[in-house]
């Protein structure tokens, strides 16, 4: 079985052919259709985030049950399914109070089995597998639970960008934020993510939708996907732009999809007093953001953050793919390049290089 596999931070991932051991209990294989090149695999190979390694990456895909262990209830062989990044044990604290991406129930390391064990090897050597899945792969061995039955007739392209870039964007405004009808909504980058936290602010019913970023070309994308008004952050004042289309005072939501110091600070400036600022986009390790908590508290400001959108996968990943499917929600728009697996390094340099909205590679 072929897979991408990261061996060290800086250097391209390796095309390899892997050894796999079989679906173990409450385990199930999977053959992979598609899988988003996404910003948080990027992390991994340029080294902001330090993970053990060797590591078959990917984490965003979808595909079709192949065999499934025992004890397992939820999928069968033949379901098409999406992957979810979170497991979710359904016992703890979180799962139990509806907030199942917090998942703390089980305790092994988020690049192996739920017993602690490894499925992959090459030459005798564990191979790690990212956040337990490690989509970059022909097939792929991981808990049940995190497999989300979905309807046979979604394209697979598209199915694989429900399993991340699509929920964290829209589900940062439909769960996390909350944002009402009629709400003013800053996104600050408008790449995969920031896109879906655009559409998802659409779909909200935004009255304005203040769209920011580096690139005119994301920019586009941005008015596709629906914001009324788009800035470059390169020669435009975000915070002053955002605060002159609301009266002085700020929108009442503003998300930022990269995250970074600069960028943080920048939604926390542009919301009104009693506005809500949510970090979305996954910062290197080290970032740190130094605001100021007199401000925070005279305006009465809220700054939150979100993994994965905040959403409950069993029930938001149908839902997601029902409002593709009856036209609602934009995926065909998010596809902007498909690769096969050997072309996998290319599709991280247009990523790098903000060519593309989503790149995918299918199999």
């Amino acid at each position: 079985m072929k897979a991408a596999i990261c061996y060290a931070p800086q250097k391209p991932l390796e095309i390899a052919d892997v050894d796999q051991q079989g679906p173990q209990a409450g385990e199930v294989r999977v053959r992979v259709k598609a899988t988003g090149v996404c910003h948080s695999d990027w992390h991994v190979i340029n080294g902001d985030w330090t993970l053990p390694l060797p590591m078959v990456l990917g984490h965003e895909g979808a595909g079709i049950v192949e065999e499934a262990g025992p004890g397992v209830t939820n999928v069968k062989p033949g379901d098409h399914i999406i992957f979810s990044f979170r497991p979710q044990c359904g016992r703890c604290l979180y799962c139990s109070t509806g907030r199942p991406v917090l998942c703390d129930g089980h305790k092994s390391a988020r690049w192996g089995m739920l017993d602690g064990t490894q499925r992959l090897r090459r030459h005798g050597q564990e191979i790690y597998q990212l956040a337990r899945l490690g989509t970059f792969a022909e097939r792929v061995v991981c808990p049940a639970e995190m497999a989300i039955p979905i309807r046979t007739e979604m394209p697979w392209p598209q199915a694989a960008l429900l399993g991340c870039a699509v929920p964290t964007g829209v589900g940062a405004v439909t769960r996390a934020a909350n944002v009402e009808m009629g709400a003013s909504v800053l996104v600050v980058g408008c790449g995969g993510v920031g896109l879906n936290v655009i559409q998802g602010a659409r779909l909200a019913g935004a009255r304005l939708i203040l769209a920011c970023d580096l690139l005119d070309n994301k920019l586009q994308f941005a008015k596709e996907f629906g914001a009324t008004h788009t800035l470059n952050g390169k020669h435009d004042n975000v915070v002053e732009r955002a605060r002159e289309l609301t009266e002085g005072r700020g929108v009442d939501y503003a998300f930022d999809a990269i995250g970074g110091e600069a960028t943080t600070l920048q939604i926390i400036d542009a919301i009104r007093p009693g506005g809500t600022a949510v970090i979305v986009g996954m910062a290197a390790m080290n970032v740190r953001a130094p605001i100021t908590p007199y401000a925070m508290a005279l305006h009465e400001k809220t700054l939150k953050g979100t993994v994965y959108g905040s959403v409950r996968p069993i029930l938001d990943f149908p839902r997601l793919a029902e409002l593709y499917l009856d036209g609602r929600l934009k995926l065909d728009q998010l596809v902007s390049r498909t690769y096969p697996l050997d072309q996998i390094n290319e599709g991280f340099e247009a990523l790098r290089r903000g060519e593309v909205a989503r790149g995918v590679v299918v199999f």
